[in-house]
């Protein structure tokens, strides 16, 4: 079947909103993606649709059936299978050519370099609750100057940060190095999303226990995550458009029609953010003896 492949006429229908020039760029570039679950596995197809012809992936995991409410590759077929090896043949099933390094074992502090090496962006798929191999991550991407993005699935939407070199910093930002270990997933989730647009149409928080790793999820939020992730890395790629970069946000949420910028000036250092997180960090506590096992 892949004789048949021609890039070209497969990617013929993103001309007009690229030039030509701009699909033979694409085409040479390399996106560095780690994590092929929740949003991850739609950021890979999204972007193998737009015609990137190189990308460098990590994750360990393999599928199961929790993961079948939202993550691109889980199905039945899938069961048990390594992420990875289900996400190359979707996206080579896009484009056969496509030029791909994998690291099974994820991203870490032995291998972080090599995973970055040549790419030209990062996009981060990440479970929501790897804050360290995050902090790595981006931490790396700063070193070397590569731009990175972040979009949070939350609700029925989606919160988008992006880094940028000499921008503000991940760590800068979040500041999830110099802080306990039950503070960092209220740190992360009210960084991501400072207006917490989603927050009002929660039906039952007691499915939410972040100091276990557990939170619900939804599909309409990880493939709203993808459009946004791919959009702002063809603004980085092809150096086109507005790139808004930390301290400055975006939350958009489908449920609520609502999109709102943010600004936390000194990220988690901001007098209003941590004013936030206790307010936030109380909620949760009230919570906690209710949340479901």
């Amino acid at each position: 079947m892949s004789a048949t492949f021609d890039y070209g006429i497969a990617f013929s229908r993103n001309l007009g909103w690229v030039t030509p020039d701009e699909q033979r760029v694409l085409e040479g570039k390399r996106v560095a993606i780690a994590g092929l679950g929740g949003v991850g596995g739609h950021h890979l197809l999204t972007l193998a649709r737009l015609g990137v012809g190189k990308f460098t992936l990590a994750d360990p995991d393999t599928f199961d059936l929790a993961n079948f409410n939202r993550q691109a590759g889980a199905t039945v077929s899938a069961l048990g299978r390594s992420k990875l090896d289900v996400m190359i043949e979707m996206a080579r099933d896009v484009n056969p050519s496509l030029e791909l390094r994998t690291f099974r074992e994820g991203v870490h502090d032995g291998n972080v370099d090599e995973f970055l090496a040549d790419a030209d962006v990062f996009v981060d798929g990440l479970d929501f609750f790897a804050f360290a191999t995050r902090d790595l991550v981006f931490g790396a991407c700063a070193a070397r100057r590569i731009p990175a993005t972040t979009v949070a699935p939350l609700g029925m939407g989606a919160a988008l940060l992006n880094f940028v070199p000499g921008g503000m910093s991940f760590a800068d930002y979040f500041g999830l190095r110099d802080c306990p270990e039950s503070e960092k997933p209220i740190r992360f989730l009210l960084g991501l999303a400072p207006a917490m647009l989603h927050r009002r149409y929660l039906a039952d928080m007691s499915y939410i226990d972040l100091n276990a790793g557990r939170g619900p999820s939804t599909a309409m939020a990880c493939q709203l995550c993808a459009g946004i992730a791919a959009t702002e890395a063809t603004k980085m790629m092809l150096k086109r458009g507005r790139v808004v970069a930390a301290p400055y946000g975006i939350q958009y949420d489908a449920y609520r029609n609502r999109m709102v910028r943010t600004w936390r000036p000194g990220g988690y250092r901001n007098p209003l953010q941590r004013l936030v997180r206790r307010i936030a960090g109380r909620e949760l506590a009230r919570q906690k003896h209710v949340a479901r096992p």
